[in-house]
């Protein structure tokens, strides 16, 4: 194999059904009307030489070498900015341009180091040009003023600046802006004296988010990841898929060797990705080191007891010890006495098989996701409104919204790379409502500004997508066509929703939004004319987590915002296959494709292929299974890849939970929280070594292809499919595309998904079937799934998590955008530069009332539990509400979160718990520094 290269064609591409042809030495050239000359010439094979220029960003012009001659045209233009016309005759070999460009690239030569260690490595374009150039010496010497003497920047952990290398170009700052959106770098001074800052400071201190577009963009040795001059070039490279969020990357790994020997240079975003079109964030760029870090566990491990020491034992042992656990438990305990847990980090395919495992040689329909936790609410409310339990859009549909509306998600941080397109769109004139406790970035960025914040109240979520619907409805605002023709149960929503009682007056001083900004941004919504709704987990993670996602629907339905580009109800999923780990049949009550397990139908379906009778009775939710542990009828557990003592509500009953099973076994890469409860270990794999599909939030399927073998000698699916087979039911695949080739024989959805399509084709959108052969970018056109989409009243029930005299302030949640879910992976690399410990923000004048300084230890506690940070004052928060994220096991942030969950998933309310913040004195903070209790009278206020 070798290095995969994406040709750079020099300008972006233009869309226009007009085309015109030219001739470019000699050759007729036909392209759309718009495109330059230069992405001409190099499209069809002519090489124009450039620096400037890079097919990603806008025209420059700025590096004179792509200069061109164009007949009946004054001077040498530069091709870049040059368009196409019909008849055009452009020449691009002429000795006039020969020295044209000679010279040019002299003085490039003249400032640029002769023992540049790019140049040396193939990491920098300057010599490769000089050759081109015929400029391999400078005429006039090289003893003037240069350059050479500056200092490099080695401040960020990921990437070097060496200004001696720098050639100015700006490609680095306008991949910043253009690219990324966060303008963190620009060009000081003028002429000679001209230097690219990062804000006038270091990389690592700047407003840089370390996405890596500058140091892609960057042609020369000046931007170099310091893996590359550590461990030098690539040798071959293989595309695969993120292994973080739900945007779903795609990625060059980049490596050397070959076979156990294999190491990544480096991750470079691919262009073709279909989410995310050559960008990426600091997560998906760099932070990929946790794979090979020195916890990583690579072989099984059981114990008797959970307070015994862990013995290493080989895989045919620890798979009979589980087999033999597992019937052992069911023969005392009954049938239902063990179940699964899959995961959201896992491929399609080996969360297909855990499914398989429990209902087949489990044999009951206990199997449930870490989705329980964060989109369950998604499935049950889009499932209810259109018929199917995902997103309506594809990611580039946003390039034709007008309006969004964004809810309950912060997307610059947990999917940045998406954020970075809803900048893109917004800075070219769409505009953006913003639903959020807290000033997140897109309420105001550099260049950027929300055209309404509604810092809606935690828990209020219902009572204000009821009052935009209010409005939208009592001011004849909706699409009575649609509503006509699409919708049904229209008349009863309708009469509910123009109830007085839900209007802007009667709860905005409930949920802390004023009437007329809830008036103003239903009547932006609704005038559109495309207006698209994207959501996340402060909409899910609520007791009306379902509702309001119904009530999402409801609103793209009454104003006919559905079944088109640019508008939609679009969740941003939090990791990376979490959509896939739905569509897999994770559920205790679906089979694959969110069918019902009572359906004659469908278990006929499965009986046939798997050879044997399956239960028609869902099976335990995962907080069921905790409450049945607890009870004692639930004893055996699975869990792939979840690290639940971290990641669930209320942490001391999950460990209570997990304590009263008799065998507990954990799949993972590393000895999670979970695994301090676990009877048997099994080493897991990294994407790095993984062989399937992930699913994203616009329901792409993606390919993840193995970069290197399992350093561990099995794969994930194969494990669990030996653990099956020694329970007495045979499951063997020779190959993870036959599970694929499994799943699209057994759901419609998936009828026309292979692995040699999804390898030939790069990726597809599901459905994919005979009536979708290339996939679906946009759903619901011209019908809902489910045939008419359906109109349901949301009642809005206040939480009955409500603050007191002794919890007087609401906590919620979120994330950050150097750390990731509960922090297992990004932990183990250098993003914790930027985030090593959870931090709790309150408000100035929250921290005043209690004597809390930026900084302070403080004691965050809740009706069920406590736990201490440091404060970190902060304006973007409103007064009552605090914030934290859950990155880092030592704060266990969810042991002060309670077991509220939504009525209808379960999904718990993390977003929404009544808290007490007081500052720990000096002398608590000495004991928690030695390690020691902290007496209970070191808490400020306390007797």
């Amino acid at each position: 194999m070798t290095l995969i290269h994406e040709p750079d064609l020099g300008t972006p591409a233009v869309a226009n059904d007009h085309d015109v042809t030219l001739t470019i030495d000699g050759r007729a050239v036909t392209v759309p009307e718009g495109t330059s000359v230069l992405r001409a010439a190099r499209g069809a094979g002519i090489d124009i030489p450039k620096l400037c220029a890079s097919d990603n960003l806008a025209a420059y012009g700025s590096c004179r070498l792509c200069l061109v001659e164009v007949e009946g045209a004054k001077g040498t233009p530069a091709s870049c900015t040059t368009p196409c016309a019909d008849g055009m005759v452009v020449r691009t070999d002429t000795d006039t341009l020969h020295a044209l460009r000679h010279g040019v690239m002299e003085l490039y030569l003249s400032d640029h180091p002769q023992d540049c260690a790019g140049c040396a490595r193939g990491n920098c374009e300057i010599q490769a040009l000089a050759v081109q150039t015929g400029a391999a010496e400078v005429r006039y010497g090289r003893g003037g003023a240069s350059h050479l003497d500056d200092t490099a920047d080695t401040s960020n952990p990921y990437f070097t600046y060496d200004p001696r290398a720098c050639i100015v170009c700006n490609r680095c700052v306008r991949a910043c802006g253009e690219v990324q959106g966060t303008f963190a770098l620009t060009v000081d001074g003028r002429g000679f004296d001209s230097r690219i800052t990062a804000g006038g400071t270091n990389f690592l201190d700047s407003e840089c988010v370390s996405c890596g577009a500058c140091v892609q963009a960057c042609p020369t040795d000046a931007l170099t990841e310091k893996s590359v001059i550590s461990l030098g070039m690539p040798t071959r490279s293989v595309v695969t898929t993120c292994a973080y969020c739900g945007v779903g990357c795609s990625f060059k790994a980049e490596v050397q060797g070959t076979g156990d020997d294999t190491r990544v240079v480096r991750m470079l975003p691919q262009k073709a990705g279909g989410a995310n079109e050559g960008h990426s964030c600091v997560k998906g760029r760099f932070a990929y080191g946790y794979a090979a870090h020195t916890d990583r566990q690579l072989h099984p491990m059981v114990r008797d007891s959970i307070d015994d020491e862990w013995q290493v034992v080989s895989w045919e042992a620890a798979i009979d010890r589980i087999a033999t656990g597992f019937k052992a438990l069911q023969e005392e305990h009954g049938i239902g006495a063990i179940g699964g847990i899959s995961s959201s980090r896992c491929t399609d395919e080996e969360v297909y098989v855990v499914q398989k495992m429990v209902r087949a040689a489990f044999r009951n329909n206990n199997v449930d996701t870490c989705a329980r936790v964060c989109h369950s609410p998604t499935g049950y409310g889009l499932n209810q409104t259109f018929g199917t339990s995902a997103g309506t859009q594809n990611f580039a549909s946003v390039e034709s919204c007008d309006v969004m509306l964004l809810i309950g998600a912060n997307p610059t941080d947990a999917h940045p790379v998406f954020g970075s397109r809803m900048k893109r769109r917004l800075r070219a004139g769409a505009t953006i409502i913003v639903a959020d406790p807290r000033r997140i970035d897109l309420v105001r960025t550099p260049h950027v500004e929300a055209a309404h914040h509604l810092p809606v109240r935690p828990g209020g979520n219902v009572a204000l997508i009821n009052a935009l619907a209010h409005v939208i409805v009592t001011e004849g605002l909706h699409d009575e066509g649609f509503l006509a023709e699409r919708c049904e149960d229209v008349a009863a929503y309708l009469a509910f929703i123009a109830d007085p009682a839900h209007s802007p007056e009667a709860v905005g001083e409930e949920i802390g939004v004023a009437p007329a900004d809830i008036r103003a941004a239903a009547r932006l919504y609704a005038a559109g004319p495309n207006s698209a709704v994207y959501y996340g987990l402060g909409v899910t993670e609520h007791s009306q987590g379902s509702t309001m996602v119904m009530g999402l629907a409801n609103l793209a339905m009454l104003t006919g915002m559905i079944g088109r580009e640019g508008v939609g109800v679009n969740p941003l999923r939090g990791q990376n296959n979490v959509q896939g780990s739905c569509d897999m049949g994770s559920f205790p009550h679906e089979f694959p494709g969110y069918r019902h397990v009572s359906r004659d139908d469908v278990r006929e379906i499965y009986e046939s292929m798997w050879g044997l009778t399956l239960d028609p009775q869902p099976g335990l939710r995962i907080p069921n299974m905790f409450d049945a542990a607890i009870a004692g009828t639930f004893r055996g557990l699975y869990v792939q890849g979840e690290d639940i003592a971290q990641s669930d509500p209320n942490t001391r009953h999950v460990e209570a939970a997990l304590r009263g099973l008799d065998l507990v076994v954990v799949q993972d890469l590393f000895l999670n929280e979970t695994a301090r409860f676990a009877h048997v270990f099994l080493p897991g794999t990294s994407f790095l070594e993984k062989d399937g599909t992930f699913i994203n939030a616009e329901r792409r399927i993606n390919r993840v292809r193995p970069v290197m073998p399992s350093r561990v000698g099995k794969d994930e699916w194969q494990v669990v499919c030996e653990i099956a087979t020694a329970m007495g039911y045979p499951m063997r695949y020779d190959h993870p595309s036959q599970i694929m080739d499994e799943i699209a024989a057994t759901t419609p959805t998936f009828a026309g998904v292979s692995f040699d399509r999804l390898d030939a084709e790069g990726s597809l959108q599901w459905p994919v079937n005979d009536a979708a052969p290339h996939g679906t970018p946009t759903m619901h056109i011209g019908e809902f799934v489910r045939g008419k989409g359906r109109l349901i009243p949301t009642h809005y029930v206040p939480t009955t998590e409500r603050t007191t005299r002794r919890f007087p302030l609401l906590l919620t949640t979120g994330r950050i955008l150097s750390q990731y879910n509960v922090g297992a992976q990004t932990r183990r690399t250098e993003n914790s530069t930027w985030h090593p410990a959870d931090l709790l923000e309150i408000h100035p004048s929250d921290a005043e009332l209690r004597g809390i300084r930026d900084g302070d230890v403080v004691e965050l506690a809740s009706r069920v539990g406590a736990t201490r940070l440091t404060a970190a004052l902060s304006a973007r928060m409103q007064p009552g509400v605090v914030y934290t994220t859950f990155h880092h096991p030592v704060t266990g942030a969810n042991v002060v979160t309670t077991e509220n969950s939504d009525w209808a998933t379960n999904c718990p309310e993390y977003k929404v718990t009544a808290v007490q913040v007081e500052v720990v004195t000096e002398a608590a903070r000495a004991h928690a520094g030695a390690g020691a209790d902290v007496p209970a009278d070191a808490v400020a206020g306390r007797p």
